[in-house]
């Protein structure tokens, strides 16, 4: 052979090879990403606890429906802490109680048949502590289940958390008749209650000094593990939440696994992790009045005050009944929101709007980007598949000077037998388009419009389908 055969076979095989590389790491990149929801699975550590039982019959509880367990539910839980932790067990039977106030290493454990029925009476959620109200922090009523800044807590069983929230309690503070208000009755939208907390959130007044309660009528949040570490909530069911049902805010280390929601009060958002870490969320089932799950980052100037991201959420094998939304991100969302992966879900109602949706705002502001979702079954929609609203807008104007950002998004095998009125509905702003909507894998059987884009760069399809036609990317 001579020297310029065997230099040009050499070049061939060094091109093959750069070439085998380049494919390769194409491929591994595309994994890869699948591989880091499996690295952050395996870093979320699980609650452990003590063999120890503290029973709160042992502590005063009666199982009537109508004895205050109040005292009794917090005896159990500080002996069980102070004595290094382990269960405090509701065995079966019907527990009236008001605010419980979770500690360090306790595992409140609702034995199947139990049933704990929360006051209606706002008076019994004083004193007020620390909290957040759709995405702005304040002193206000306890949830109905708290922890603030406690690690390894978890809340068991197959037994039932009952906020008894309803049309004649809670509900009517939204403003709207729906849900029970009358004219003349107060209500959130009053000009001195959510409206003045937005203005001290936008103004940085110090937390201890948004002091609300009484006649401010800003309900409180069903379960809230406030700045905790190493969360568990599993298997228990949660019905008529006055508010968000499951809200971890600040937390690292959350699973919430075979939770069953039923609640279609007003903002009945079933879990909103909120500047939260490693949060995985599976096997459970939402059929509520707001968003099934709705990832969040504060509002506006307060959610840039505390600049934490809510970043590895992992959502797998859930059911999405009713809702506004099924995993959702937004609208309280100005601290950003990165890697979030939803695997293996259903999703299927008349009263379900959309699938995937993002909603955002140039008052909000913050960086979403990395969103991947697979294999995910969706019988019926009412709106469209994937919304990416960078335009949302409640509570007036809601237009500004933090243009959002919103990239990234991956949608793979995917299977829509009728996706409403539109597969993709987004609208960008020009200055920051949507950026890079992959669509893999893709079938939608029937829909309205195969989508609607404004001001939206790069659409990536690939063996998609809708209404039976093969789609073509879109470059921009």
């Amino acid at each position: 052979m001579s020297v310029l055969k065997h230099k040009i076979l050499l070049l061939i095989l060094i091109l093959g090879i750069l070439f085998s590389c380049n494919s390769k790491k194409d491929k591994v990149g595309e994994v890869n990403q699948w591989d880091k929801m499996q690295q952050i699975i395996d870093s979320i550590s699980v609650p452990v606890f003590s063999d120890k039982v503290f029973s709160v019959l042992d502590y005063g509880s009666i199982a009537d429906g109508v004895f205050d367990n109040t005292k009794s539910f917090k005896d159990a839980i500080n002996a069980c802490s102070q004595n290094g932790g382990g269960k405090v067990l509701v065995p079966k039977g019907k527990y009236f109680s008001g605010p419980i106030h979770l500690e360090d290493n306790v595992n409140l454990h609702l034995e199947e048949g139990a049933e704990i029925l929360f006051s209606t009476n706002p008076k019994d959620y004083y004193p007020l502590v620390h909290t957040s109200y759709e995405g702005t922090e304040l002193m206000n009523y306890s949830p109905l289940i708290y922890a603030y800044k406690k690690k390894n807590i978890a809340i068991t069983g197959k037994g039932v958390l009952n906020g008894q929230a309803s049309n004649d309690n809670w509900w009517p503070w939204c403003g709207k008749d729906v849900y029970g208000w009358k004219e003349g009755m107060g209500n959130q939208k009053d000009s001195l209650n959510l409206p003045v907390l937005m203005e001290m959130g936008e103004n940085n007044t110090p937390v201890n000094e948004r002091v609300f309660g009484e006649n401010h009528f800003l309900r409180p949040s069903f379960i809230q593990p406030f700045e905790c570490v190493d969360v568990m909530i599993k298997d228990v069911k949660i019905i008529n939440a006055p508010f968000w049902v499951m809200h971890p805010i600040k937390c690292t280390n959350v699973i919430i696994d075979g939770v069953t929601v039923e609640s279609h009060g007003p903002n009945n958002d079933g879990c909103d992790p909120e500047y939260s870490k490693n949060v995985w969320i599976k096997n459970c089932t939402f059929n509520t009045g707001d968003d099934c799950i709705a990832i969040k980052s504060g509002r506006n100037g307060d959610g840039r005050r505390v600049a934490i991201k809510s970043e590895n959420i992992v959502i797998q094998n859930c059911k999405m009944i009713d809702g506004h939304g099924g995993v959702v991100i937004g609208s309280e969302i100005s601290a950003g929101v990165r890697n979030v992966f939803a695997e293996n879900c259903t999703m299927d109602s008349p009263n379900l709007d959309r699938a995937i949706r993002i909603k955002t705002n140039s008052k909000r502001g913050g960086v979403v980007e990395n969103i991947y979702v697979r294999n995910i079954e969706i019988g019926q929609v009412k709106e469209c598949v994937l919304k990416v609203n960078m335009f949302y807008g409640i509570y007036g104007v809601q237009s500004g000077d933090f243009i959002p950002v919103v990239k990234n998004i991956y949608l793979e095998n995917i299977t829509v037998k009728n996706g409403g009125e539109y597969g993709i509905l987004a609208k960008g702003y020009k200055e920051s388009p949507i950026s890079n909507i992959n669509f893999k894998n893709v079938s939608i059987e029937k829909v309205g419009q195969p989508y609607s884009l404004e001001n939206v760069e790069n659409i990536n399809f690939e063996n998609t389908y809708i209404n039976g036609n093969l789609m073509t990317s879109i470059k921009n």
